[in-house]
């Protein structure tokens, strides 16, 4: 843990829209405990316009966003990080880099919204309900009681949050 707040690294393949989406939310919710931060084994290069149009729409800071290489953070120098999590199916079955620090680990896999068909309406749809999933799993994961739960505790409870059904309704999950 650096200087009493957690970092928390969200990966996907191309760090265009899921990874990006699950820092933002990660800085809110968990602002003075959690620090989030992104990347790609194979960046874009540009966050997706919907990624970004949607996460203005939300008043959330997307000033310092940009499609990375995971590279940066296996770097010497690199932020350390506590909690790595994959939030798409391609990075989770990709070799990582090594993590300085051995950080917790977790598969938290939800749909491409960039890979959605339909009207721009629909594909717009897209983000908002990745949005709605990360949103729900990354409160629930600022939630845990950290300090009273030994390693193994966490690491069933980080696997837990990734098996919520991503397309679980409100009602189903009250």
């Amino acid at each position: 843990m650096n200087d009493g707040i957690y970092n928390v690294l969200f990966l996907c393949t191309h760090n265009s829209a899921r990874s990006v989406i699950a820092e933002c939310i990660v800085n809110r919710l968990g602002a003075g405990k959690f620090r989030g931060f992104s990347a790609g084994s194979a960046p874009r290069g540009s966050v997706h316009p919907y990624a970004l149009d949607m996460l203005r729409n939300q008043n959330y800071d997307v000033s310092g966003l940009r499609s990375k290489s995971w590279d940066e953070f296996a770097a010497p120098g690199a932020p350390i990080m506590d909690f790595v999590f994959t939030v798409c199916d391609d990075a989770a079955s990709e070799v990582c880099p090594i993590w300085p620090g051995q950080p917790m680990t977790a598969h938290w896999g939800v749909p491409d919204p960039s890979a959605a068909e339909g009207t721009e309406a629909e594909k717009r749809y897209a983000f908002a309900d990745t949005h709605r999933m990360l949103y729900q799993r990354i409160g629930i994961f600022v939630n845990l009681p950290l300090a009273s739960l030994d390693k193994l505790a966490l690491q069933k409870q980080l696997r837990d949050i990734g098996r919520t059904h991503p397309a679980a309704s409100e009602s189903e999950t009250a």
